[in-house]
């Protein structure tokens, strides 16, 4: 696996490939896990070349502590990689993705950055979104390759291509959430949690699951404002400090307060935060 942490070298090297050669992108903030491995996977399987990135990117941090504690596993990064069989690796500075003279980008996201993330995270998803434009820039792939457990994300990045906003051709690929033999979707913030954490933080999944179940068995109008309410109880009681938000949206990724029999499928999403760590999960129904 080649390794670069400045641009010029990694664009001379990755134009020293023909055209035929497709190439397929997954940007990480390091700390890997095997749903990075997952997406590496999945893009050597449909592109000639697969590129890695892993750059924590500051701005799309509304938390300063978050940001500082955010875990760094580079040797075990590389190892992991390595072993993948990722071709390159993009490891750059701050300075190198938006040096002085960058000029910071606003994106029309609608309203997937009032909602949710959106809301909790003020700033986040434009942050996020100047960072995947400038390494898409950078890297000039065929395919980006992101996971569903961060589906706002991935809907923000969604609209962001879909909407033409970078200028550029490329195909979004999602990829499952990969879970522990639990259930718990891995994260590399899982790192930061003890044992007794990562057993109690299962309450998110389980209760995503009794949701999903209630939606099922419903055979009346159901009251998603009440449900969600139950919901976050729950989650509290499984040993969580605080829950962000338990919600329900449809396809268009609008709130739903209320369903009857023909109801279509939907999502729900929560973030919560437990000794410290703000977890997110989501399932569809």
């Amino acid at each position: 696996m080649k390794i670069f942490e400045q641009i010029e070298p990694l664009v001379n090297y990755l134009s020293s490939f023909s055209d035929c050669n497709k190439i397929g992108f997954v940007p990480t903030m390091g700390a890997l896990h095997q749903g990075h491995l997952n997406l590496i996977q999945q893009s050597k399987q449909e592109n000639q070349f697969t590129v890695c990135s892993i750059f924590i990117n500051r701005i799309q941090f509304n938390n300063e502590q978050d940001f500082i504690k955010y875990p760094k596993t580079i040797e075990a990064d590389i190892k992991l990689l390595n072993e993948a069989g990722c071709d390159c690796l993009f490891m750059p500075d701050q300075e190198i993705v938006f040096p002085k003279e960058y000029v910071y980008k606003i994106y029309d996201l609608g309203s997937l950055e009032t909602i949710l993330e959106g809301l909790h995270r003020p700033g986040h998803f434009q942050g996020v979104c100047n960072v995947v434009d400038r390494l898409i820039d950078i890297v000039q792939p065929d395919k980006l390759y992101l996971g569903l457990k961060d589906l706002q994300q991935c809907k923000v990045i969604e609209n962001m291509l879909t909407l033409n906003q970078l200028n550029k051709s490329v195909d979004l690929v999602l990829c499952e959430t990969i879970r522990n033999e639990n259930g718990l979707a891995l994260s590399s913030r899982n790192k930061r949690l003890s044992a007794d954490g990562l057993i109690k933080a299962l309450g998110l999944i389980q209760t995503l699951h009794f949701a999903k179940d209630q939606l099922k068995k419903s055979d009346t109008n159901l009251d998603l404002n009440i449900l969600s309410q139950t919901c976050i109880e729950m989650i509290l009681q499984s040993g969580f400090e605080s829950v962000d938000y338990f919600s329900f949206l449809n396809q268009q990724f609008e709130p739903v307060e209320s369903i009857s029999k023909e109801f279509e499928p939907m999502y729900i999403l929560t973030a919560a935060t437990i000794e410290g760590v703000r977890l997110i999960d989501n399932t569809i129904v």
